[in-house]
């Protein structure tokens, strides 16, 4: 007889789960850095309604697979898919996403952990320039052994969250981060609202200037967009549709969708009310762009606060929890995959599981110092493998998922939203022309985003 599925104890459990995953270092790094490029508060107008006419459906449909298979992508295209048909073969495709995404991100992971140890212990003092603060930085990078350290305690630590189970480890742990990361938000936000000359960084990403984004160019701008949108999500990789397959059919799929992305993008927007007042305050409106953003400017402007070593604990401590709630929901997806596949325990899962990721992370640590040489199409280790998943695994993998739930030789449209209108709440829309909209104009969409970011890496 199957062992019963574990189940979320509670709707909010499954809410700030699937958050935490889709709710990143992209909100804060990225966002108000492509915020700050492409015009503020315009290009933030356009940015939404891309999240919700080209997100969300494709998050609906994660959601669906999972909860209709009650399976990891490791074996719901065998429990979905047509009689005779290969679908399944794609699970591998989806399944090295996660690997390689946390490949990564766990050395990212553990940068934050560690600056935050720097600013509770008192490393950053006033007076310290950006070019004192880059220091600190390249310093870190150049030692592997510190930065192997850090990687590992957060290999081992998240590891060790899901082990403990579905309810008791992941969502239990989750919850509390989650709810912790947004009251740090708020405080840090609010604090940064009041800075003195921290008005003209408020009226920079708040008051529509399309001017401004004329200058750096509408294509390019809208473009950049739907890109932000895309990604910020982390579909087409099985992220989310794993916490689909925890959850029962008491709540139709499209409103738990909304909620995931309210609180998605309530994280990104108020990541910008921290950054751009306090940078418009104290660094004359210069954002920085990826790490430098977050380890050179910020620590920067903290330095320059009144009880900025409180607000950079705090901040680095947010961002820390922003960064391991994502290594959670990632790894209870792997786990998933090994014990769907093999049958195994959850403690061999995590066990074999955690010293692969260990093994695969070394490459792009090294890659600042023992290997900085190493050069792939122009960037170092972790830029290629951000590459590999944000303009390949990711856009790809939606465009799989799209097809497969709306065409008729895959698990089609009337099954897909069969199970996404399970339950009560806001009806997934099922009219002819949305159909359409779905089934070919959004995977248009997502090949075009695919094909700039070829010509952006290789003919820029």
């Amino acid at each position: 007889m199957e062992k019963s599925r574990e189940r979320f104890t509670s709707r909010i459990g499954f809410i700030l789960i699937s958050a935490g995953c889709a709710i990143g270092l992209g909100n804060v790094w990225r966002f108000p850095y492509i915020v700050g490029q492409y015009g503020g508060a315009a290009f933030v107008l356009i940015y939404l309604a891309f999240l919700i006419i080209f997100g969300l459906p494709i998050m609906v449909m994660e959601f669906a697979n999972g909860r209709a298979s009650k399976k990891s992508v490791a074996l719901s295209y065998e429990e979905l898919e047509p009689k005779g048909s290969h679908w399944h073969k794609f699970k591998w495709f989806h399944m090295a996403g996660n690997y390689i995404l946390m490949m990564f991100y766990t050395t990212v992971a553990g940068w934050l952990a560690y600056y935050f140890i720097k600013f509770v212990k008192g490393d950053f003092v006033a007076g310290m320039d950006a070019e004192m603060v880059g220091a600190e930085f390249n310093e870190m990078l150049a030692n592997p052994l510190l930065m192997s350290v850090f990687m590992i305690m957060t290999v081992v630590i998240c590891f060790y969250i899901c082990a403990k189970g579905l309810q008791k480890g992941v969502e239990n742990v989750s919850k509390k981060m989650m709810a912790c990361l947004l009251v740090l938000m708020i405080i840090i936000a609010i604090n940064s609202c009041m800075l003195p000359g921290g008005r003209e960084g408020l009226e920079f990403y708040l008051k529509p200037d399309f001017n401004k984004m004329k200058e750096a160019g509408i294509f390019n701008s809208v473009y950049a967009a739907l890109g932000q949108a895309f990604f910020t999500l982390s579909i087409g990789i099985g992220a989310l549709a794993i916490f689909g397959s925890y959850i029962g059919d008491e709540q139709r799929l499209a409103g738990e969708g909304i909620n995931v992305l309210v609180l998605d993008t309530f994280v990104a927007f108020v990541s910008g009310l921290i950054i751009f007042p306090a940078c418009f305050a104290y660094n004359g409106g210069q954002t920085g762009q990826g790490p430098s953003l977050i380890f050179v400017t910020l620590p920067s402007v903290f330095n320059n606060m009144p009880l900025g070593r409180l607000w950079g604990s705090l901040f680095f401590i947010f961002m820390t929890f922003a960064a391991f709630t994502t290594v959670i929901a990632v790894f209870q997806n792997i786990i998933s995959f090994a014990t769907d596949l093999t049958g195994c325990s959850v403690k061999k899962a995590v066990i074999v599981n955690g010293i692969i990721i260990t093994i695969l992370s070394f490459p792009c640590l090294l890659g600042f110092n023992v290997w900085s040489d190493v050069q792939i199409l122009g960037g170092n280790i972790l830029d290629f493998e951000d590459f590999i998943v944000s303009n390949n695994i990711l856009p790809i993998g939606s465009v799989i998922y799209l097809i497969f739930s709306t065409q008729k030789f895959g698990w089609g449209w009337d099954n897909f939203v069969t199970e996404a209108n399970k339950g009560k709440g806001i009806k997934f829309m099922t009219g002819k022309l949305f159909r359409f909209y779905v089934s070919y104009i959004i995977p248009a969409i997502i090949i075009f985003i695919l094909i700039m970011g070829y010509k952006d890496k290789f003919f820029a």
